[in-house]
């Protein structure tokens, strides 16, 4: 029996959606050290999946039976790529599902990782991550699991991913432009109001489809210069508070392109929760990660507790119920046990 774990990462945003520029998309995200899924898989003449009873967050839009059904469909890929006649899963833990906190990327990975070393395979999961269906516009998500940090990605030449989703395994992941470790004092609320879960599937490929069309060009450079003129030193010399402002700065700007399809800047509750969190002194930037209803927020570990209260305050002036919590970044990518519990990548580098 191997283990396998990987967090959830939060999606700042896009560099661009512009068909006007050579490059489409370009991802920025970082790696949270929790919340996580763990899959355990043994090699098996046929593919079965198990479900601890506490895996699963009903109140977060997933179910045992969506859990199960995507758990198996990403095996029987994965079966089929490395030529395995199958493997006998448990799922231990899951991330909510479509809460824009990864948890597709990442269950499909960590499901694909399982089974390859419980066939003692390389997993190659950047290689193979197309065929699962996974790193199509973002590449946030694989370079996660793949090493963590903090992550900015290449995107794609815009001749070649345009408004269309090419078909599953047709696409290379976008490269690692800029990996940086996220400083050690870093912290990053989450915030998860009990709403609907975010855009995926056939409905997310059709707002992002919605979207290139009619993105303005103008809103990508301005989103370069935050990158390059904010982003990238705040996260080089760990200044939390111009970082925290950058990214809330980008989420904004792309929300902008998304204003038409999720009926404003943010999906609600999403607005009412950031508008909340930005009067707070212990946040230095909120936003929506990626469709959401996940809320973010930038802070450290001196303002940890007093950032947490406001997540509470936040979600009490939005009307809604919902989890807080606070989490650290994580420095590594996915973790694997061998059959005795001995793991294989480092994971001395992750906070809490």
């Amino acid at each position: 029996m191997v283990r396998v774990s990987a967090g959830a990462r939060l999606h700042f945003g896009f560099c661009n959606l512009s068909l006007s520029h050579e490059r489409l998309y370009g991802a920025l995200g970082i790696t949270l050290a929790e919340p996580r899924v763990s899959v355990e898989a043994a090699p098996s003449g046929a593919i079965t999946v198990e479900v601890a009873d506490d895996a699963v967050d009903g109140a977060a839009g997933g179910s045992m039976d969506a859990l199960v059904a995507d758990v198996r469909t990403y095996a029987e890929r994965a079966t089929s790529l490395l030529e395995v006649e199958g493997a006998a899963l448990t799922v231990e833990s899951a991330l909510p599902r479509h809460t824009g906190l990864g948890s597709g990327t990442q269950v499909a990975l960590t499901t694909l990782a399982a089974i390859s070393h419980a066939h003692a395979r390389d997993p190659e999961v950047r290689r193979r991550a197309p065929a699962l269906g996974r790193g199509g516009r973002s590449g946030v998500g694989v370079a996660a699991f793949e090493g963590g940090g903090f992550i900015l990605d290449a995107g794609h030449p815009t001749t070649r991913f345009t408004t269309e989703r090419p078909a599953d395994g047709s696409w290379s992941v976008p490269a690692v432009a800029v990996r940086h470790p996220i400083p050690d004092g870093w912290r990053f609320l989450i915030v998860r109001p009990d709403a609907k879960p975010g855009r995926n599937g056939a409905i997310e490929d059709a707002a992002m489809r919605d979207a290139v069309e009619r993105a303005s060009p103008e809103l990508a450079d301005r989103i370069s210069g935050i990158v390059t003129r904010r982003v990238l030193p705040a996260v080089a010399e760990g200044r939390a508070e111009t970082f925290g402002a950058a990214v809330a700065e980008i989420g904004r700007l792309n929300g902008a392109w998304y204003a038409d399809e999720q009926g404003g800047v943010y999906r609600p509750p999403v607005g009412d929760v950031v508008a909340a969190l930005e009067s707070s002194p212990a946040v230095f930037g909120a936003g929506q990660s990626s469709w959401g209803p996940t809320v973010y927020g930038v802070t450290d570990v001196d303002h940890a507790d007093a950032a947490r209260e406001a997540g509470a305050a936040a979600l009490s002036a939005a009307g809604v119920d919902g989890e807080v919590t606070v989490v650290g970044g994580a420095n590594e990518g996915a973790r694997v046990q061998d059959p005795d519990r001995k793991t294989r990548v480092p994971s001395n580098n992750t906070k809490r």
